[in-house]
């Protein structure tokens, strides 16, 4: 047990404390899964509002009856479920390139450590990861939509809940030094 606390961390760690962990590189996997759980708030709220965004004014995707659209007063379309899906799976497409461009910003300069991979590599990785993820999650939110009638702000709910998963398993272990 010679170097490390109870909690198998560096004595380094203890001795920097917890809340400059959060503003340097160095930080244990605990401080590193909160870190990267605001980064992901923020890029989220990114991906929320240019869907929305979207999805009023680009490719109306809100039905009648949606909560969001209820909640903030957002226009609706009577267009059919199959639009509506369709649609919603433009917009969230639309939002992924400004949302992942401001999580891959957040996880280099904050969360992750870059460098396992030549740059241009770990951004393509980047990209390909979280475009699997969106579109794992864009076609389970259009089945949604289409096939079950939710509603699209709960299947887009589903949407980012897969995303958030398959996303931080693959840039903890495969993109990032860790």
């Amino acid at each position: 047990m010679e170097g490390k606390t109870l909690l198998n961390e560096p004595i380094g760690f203890r001795r920097k404390g917890i809340f400059r962990q959060f503003l340097c590189s160095e930080h244990n996997p605990y401080v590193q899964f909160i870190k990267y759980g605001i980064g992901g708030c923020i890029a989220t709220t990114v991906h929320i509002l240019i869907f929305y965004f979207a999805a009023t004014l680009l490719f109306p995707a809100i039905g009648p009856g949606d909560v969001m659209s209820r909640f903030l007063g957002l226009p609706t379309t009577e267009a059919t479920l199959e639009i509506i899906a369709r649609n919603s799976f433009i917009d969230n497409f639309i939002a992924f390139f400004f949302s992942n461009l401001t999580a891959y910003l957040i996880n280099i300069l904050w969360v992750f450590t870059p460098g396992r991979h030549h740059r241009i590599i770990e951004i393509g990785m980047f990209y390909l990861v979280s475009g699997l993820s969106i579109f794992v999650g864009s076609t389970l939110m259009w089945a949604f939509v289409s096939y079950c009638g939710l509603m699209t702000t709960v299947a887009f709910s589903a949407n980012i809940v897969v995303a958030v998963l398959i996303n931080y398993a693959m840039r903890k272990f495969v993109i990032f030094k860790g």
